[in-house]
């Protein structure tokens, strides 16, 4: 798809939330925060044609390695939200994304992403193909308060679930969804802490995919903070919690 006229290199999209993103306080589910920051940034890539039919073209997709939220409050149940994003960097197979969501003009979430270029036949990251020179990129606006930390997946955990992959935890790129790994670890715990917005601030990390079928393990900390999923010993996925 070409560039649309209606490009700009820091894109706003308005949405509603609706109830079926809605947890049984009234408030937007942690897992549907997330899916809307990533549908405005995928919007903002179709505008300018990097959208993912764009990258089928060449056999790619965006995948997410990394994402830190920072949350000062979560919108409610028919609350109107601007989320805004841009570009930090991109070159090679890597780009980093920022993107804020406004309530009544104040912001209340930030977010920093890390996106791979995957080809989804041979199953590994590679180069993205296609022109971007018309994105700006903007070094130094940042989302959040805090970058990246360094997340030490060699911590001490106990097993806590087992888990099979099913088909409805596949997306279109046909491996686990992201906000998947977040929504196993996240039912693990006390509903009241989710249900009283007791979550200020999460991280993720994604390091291996996953499959359908594949059997799973969800590890966590004894202070329910760090969340692991492994799947033959081997960590595909970390999870850090921040309340």
């Amino acid at each position: 798809m070409p560039i649309s006229p209606d490009f700009t290199s820091i894109y706003s999209h308005r949405w509603e939330i609706n109830f079926t993103q809605c947890a049984p306080n009234g408030y937007l589910k942690y897992v549907d925060l997330c899916n809307l920051l990533q549908l405005t940034a995928a919007e903002h890539s179709i505008l300018g044609g990097l959208s993912f039919n764009d990258m089928q073209e060449h056999h790619q997709a965006w995948v997410l390695s990394r994402i830190r939220v920072e949350i000062d409050v979560l919108p409610k149940w028919q609350d109107k939200v601007t989320v805004k994003t841009w570009i930090e960097l991109l070159e090679g197979n890597k780009s980093i994304r920022n993107i804020e969501m406004y309530l009544d003009g104040k912001k209340i979430v930030g977010a920093t992403t890390y996106w791979v270029v995957f080809n989804t036949q041979l199953r590994k990251s590679e180069p993205l193909a296609l022109p971007h020179e018309h994105f700006e990129k903007f070094a130094e606006h940042k989302a959040t308060d805090e970058n990246f930390s360094r997340i030490n997946i060699l911590q001490e955990t106990k097993k806590i679930a087992d888990r099979t992959v099913v088909l409805s935890d596949l997306d279109i790129v046909n491996h686990v969804n992201n906000t998947k790994y977040l929504e196993w670890c996240l039912d693990t715990l006390n509903p009241k802490m989710i249900l009283k917005q007791g979550l200020k601030n999460f991280e993720m990390n994604f390091l291996r995919e996953l499959n359908w079928n594949d059997n799973v393990e969800i590890h966590t900390d004894e202070n329910n903070d760090f969340f692991t999923v492994t799947k033959d010993e081997k960590v595909c996925f970390a999870l850090i919690l921040e309340k």
